[in-house]
């Protein structure tokens, strides 16, 4: 070639916690290669520089079994040799939550800054894909580059590469998110190992470098050319330098350096002398054939992705809100608490954990993590909600009857919300220190008298509810001065709707004693929404259900009928945890025309709900060819295995709730799975004409096309999914949304159906090897939760009312009984208000350094929106800010009393309050 090229090599190695080992033993892996490492850099020497793959853990891992090193490994990384951060893990991105992905950069911040200054290097090896707000979220950390694998080029089996239907002319692509933020793109197009184990003879160089420069050229747009000397686990080349000293001397014309990748960029950025190409949105590897697009770890291990929303949702969208309420009243925010809860959680997000594609121990200990962090979330919440209610004036409940027992209702999402809770109240408790035998306590605890109550609201005016007496109960309290607390209750369960709780606020109810409790005469506990046989129906929807379980759910407001509703798919899987192979030729099997068992279960004022139960037979598992075909490793799109004739029963049970004042149609699904090598599936026809869709993902509603790209030969179309999926006409429309459920397709069968994965069960884990996964069959019992939200353009805020309702169906409610007392908060209030139908709230939180309250939300259209915001509290200045929450200067024209602030399409806006 003409111009000088430059081979720039990058020692590293991606470094995935867990994966085909347990973590232990790649843990003891880590800790050799770090020590080899400093030994490497402390002899001085041409061995420039070390990249330590992205991510912070790598440190604390490192260091948890070699804290002796800790002053030599940050001497190197101050040095500028070894390069850290800028993310805690390296996360999957389409099953990870958006918060989840700001406060794994934001940690990754704050602990390389411990050593050191986090790279700026948007760093995204191995992903799974990327979603895209990735463009966006990079320039909010002060990144303006993303190095990738995968995405916008077929990559297959063993990561093998095909030529032909690129989306981009070269390896470096420029970036573009749905916000029109751009970065520069980096694909590794010849994967991260292209420059890995250098060869020292030259015989071999000459060999290796021929064909090397060669694949680099094909793609580079310069002769800038990346080469990345490592790959998964892989030992340090300590030899590099020789390497090096070896190639210069057979290519005269390429400079072969050393390189980092701050370095390689600054090199790229100033050779760009052409226009790239330009990529928009989600990189999900659509123009492929579709086998290798890894899409089917979102329902691998579905167990793994519900424990994973819950936590989630505790945390980001309950536990953070709560404690920054509490810190108003003067509790003491736990930000030590949130970061462990944050990591123990983000342990689990790497895409071989969260994807679930690794061995069984692997996943074990994963769900050890999920408990770790859901604990502490929920100890956090307990107090935080304590310190609330105690602060709520429940003093006005004394005038609407006797003895009254208060408790309060919090709504942490970010929208007014109606719907239907259970609380657990003591009715009466008596403390063991009261020096009474154990028989007298428990006798006096049965005695009470549970008659003569109601439950009112703040106003006096009675609520509808069902209260189940639980019985005799022990509990304790922990108190803060004094030793644990023991005693013996009564408690009772009280059902009921609770209404027009506002944005992040709360309301108090009590169940007291009245007379008309006591004389039986309450005319607002009567009522029913059962309307006919099978028939339930609220002021929104009307649900028919037909003899075989399936429905037909009617949009009252609109007029459209959804018919054939909740139609169980089972067929058979001969795929892996990365991939689903249906058998050849395999006609699924439905319960559509199966008989089932249909009992009303509610029936209240505020609640109706069916059971449906389906006595089903599928095939036990695939048959003996699908041992014989993993153990020869055949690629699993040319297995011919087929199902076992073998039978075994599935039960599903299913309940069917529709609420009072709900916009939806609950739906719980349990099961017990007998069955191997198989997926199951529901399906939702919408008959909407449309030819795409809109998809819930990271801080963003995407939108994608129904039929796949002309290369696609995959016959299965899945695709990944957070809150929901919706489909459209534009009049009218339904979502779907689910609770942990990330797998959809929107099905070609003429009728546009949503078909949500509930269970997928399969026995190996697939890639460069055998490994066999009994547990990925997931036998044992699960339970699934969905609901189904229609709407109409212009009843109940339309499509954006519909995402609202997805939203809030993901965070629970909060219920804390408390005493009869004056406080400083009303029983109907509410701290921070905001108006915006096109944005969606993401975080209230607070910031360690600053102790400011920081508020997220972001535009789920790509239109211009407004978000007006005020809150009711003192504050000196109200400011706009990034995901890293720098401190800025105060809104141009805000006042203590709130701000009118325009917001861009598909923007993510960060509001802190100075107080």
């Amino acid at each position: 070639m003409n111009k000088k090229r430059t081979a720039h090599i990058i020692s590293h190695t991606h470094w995935d916690r867990e994966w085909y080992l347990p973590y232990e033993k790649h843990h003891v892996r880590l800790v050799a290669l770090v020590d080899a490492l400093l030994d490497k850099l402390d002899q001085g020497g041409e061995f420039k520089s070390f990249y330590l793959d992205g991510q912070t853990i790598i440190l604390e891992d490192y260091l948890q079994v070699r804290p002796e090193n800790k002053e030599r490994l940050e001497a190197y990384i101050r040095e500028g040799r070894i390069l850290i951060g800028p993310w805690y893990i390296l996360q999957d991105a389409f099953l990870t939550s958006g918060e989840a992905n700001v406060r794994n950069m934001q940690i990754g911040h704050q602990d390389a800054k411990r050593y050191g200054e986090p790279a700026k290097i948007g760093y995204f090896p191995d992903t799974f894909g990327l979603v895209g707000q990735t463009p966006q979220l990079m320039k909010q950390s002060g990144i303006d580059n993303a190095f990738f694998g995968r995405g916008v080029k077929p990559t297959g089996f063993n990561n093998t590469v095909s030529d032909g239907g690129y989306e981009s002319s070269f390896s470096e692509l420029i970036w573009e998110g749905p916000d029109g933020s751009k970065v520069l793109g980096i694909l590794f197009a010849n994967w991260y190992s292209n420059g890995n184990e250098v060869p020292t003879d030259k015989t071999e160089a000459k060999a290796f470098w021929d064909r090397k420069l060669a694949d680099a050229e094909k793609y580079a747009s310069t002769g800038e050319l990346l080469f990345m000397n490592g790959c998964d686990h892989q030992p340090i080349q300590l030899d590099l330098p020789e390497a090096i000293e070896t190639a210069s001397r057979l290519y005269p014309d390429t400079e072969f350096v050393h390189s980092s990748l701050p370095q390689y960029l600054q090199s790229l950025e100033g050779a760009l002398d052409r226009e790239l190409s330009s990529v928009k949105g989600e990189l999900r590897s659509q123009r492929t054939d579709g086998w290798g697009t890894l899409v089917n770890t979102a329902s691998a291990r579905v167990y793994l992705k519900q424990m994973n929303q819950e936590g989630q949702a505790l945390l980001e969208k309950v536990a953070e809100p709560l404690a920054s309420f509490a810190h108003l009243l003067g509790r003491e925010y736990p930000h030590h608490l949130f970061t462990y809860a944050w990591k123990t959680l983000m342990q689990n997000h790497p895409h071989d954990s969260i994807c679930g594609c690794s061995v069984d121990e692997v996943h074990r200990e994963m769900v050890t993590r999920f408990a770790k962090s859901r604990h502490v979330a929920e100890a956090v919440i307990d107090d935080s909600k304590r310190t609330i209610a105690e602060a709520v004036d429940t003093s006005g409940f004394a005038a609407y009857g006797e003895d009254p027992l208060p408790l309060v209702a919090m709504n942490t999402t970010g929208w007014a919300r109606t719907g239907v809770i259970s609380v657990e109240l003591d009715a009466a408790r008596l403390y063991l220190r009261e020096g009474f035998t154990l028989e007298e306590t428990a006798r006096r605890m049965k005695e009470a008298d549970l008659s003569g109550r109601v439950l009112v609201d703040e106003a006096g005016n009675t609520v509808a509810c069902t209260v189940e007496d639980l019985g005799l109960l022990f509990g304790y309290d922990l108190p803060d001065d004094k030793f644990r607390q023991p005693y013996m209750c009564r408690r009772v369960r009280i059902t009921f709707q609770v209404e027009d709780i506002p944005a992040l606020g709360l309301r108090a109810y009590a169940w007291i004693r009245r007379e008309e409790a006591a004389s039986g005469s309450n005319p607002q506990t009567a009522g029913s929404l059962l309307t006919g046989h099978l028939v339930m129906e609220n002021a929104a929807i009307k649900v028919e259900i037909a003899e075989d379980g399936s429905f037909a759910l009617v949009d009252k407001k609109s007029g459209r009928t959804y018919r054939d509703l909740g139609v169980y798919e089972d067929t058979g899987d001969i795929g892996n945890e990365y991939m689903y192979r249906q058998p050849e030729g395999e006609q699924a099997l439905i319960t559509k025309g199966l008989a089932a068992q249909i009992r009303v279960l509610e029936d209240t004022l505020y609640r109706a709900s069916i059971e449906i139960r389906h006595h089903w037979e599928i095939p036990a598992s695939a048959d003996d060819t699908l041992d014989a075909e993993q153990r020869a490793l055949v690629y699993y799109p040319e297995r011919k295995a087929q199902r076992s004739k073998r039978l075994v029963p599935l039960e599903i049970i299913t309940v069917l709730s529709l609420e009072k004042g709900g916009r939806g149609l609950h739906i719980e699904s349990s099961l017990d799975n007998r069955a191997k090598d198989h997926r199951v599936r529901v399906l939702f026809p919408t008959d909407l004409a449309a030819a795409k869709h809109r998809v819930d993902s990271m801080f963003e509603i995407a939108v994608r096309d129904n039929e796949p790209a002309p290369e696609w030969t995959n016959p299965s179309n899945t695709q990944h999914q957070q809150a929901f999926v919706e489909i459209s006409d534009g009049h009218t429309g339904l979502a779907v949304a689910n609770l942990g459920l990330n797998e959809y397709e929107v099905l070609r069968d003429g009728r546009n159906t949503i078909a949500v994965t509930l269970l997928r069960s399969v026995g190996e884990l697939g890639d460069w090897g055998l490994f066999p996964t009994p547990e990925a069959q997931c036998l044992g019992e699960h339970t699934f939760r969905l609901e189904l939200i229609p709407y109409g353009s212009e009843n109940d805020g339309g499509a954006f009312g519909a995402y609202t309702e997805a939203y809030q169906f993901q965070i629970p409610w909060t219920v804390c009984q408390t005493g009869m007392h004056a406080g400083q908060i009303a029983p109907l209030s509410t701290p921070l208000r905001w108006e915006g139908a096109e944005l969606a709230f993401s975080s209230l939180k607070m910031n360690e350094e600053t102790g400011d309250l920081l508020l997220r939300w972001y535009n789920m259209s790509d239109k211009d929106a407004e978000l007006t915001f005020s809150p009711e509290l003192k504050a000196e200045h109200l400011y706009k800010t990034t995901i890293l929450e720098e401190s800025s200067q105060p809104l141009a024209g805000n006042t203590a009393g709130g701000l009118s602030l325009p917001v861009g399409p598909c923007e993510i806006v960060t509001i802190g309050i100075r107080r």
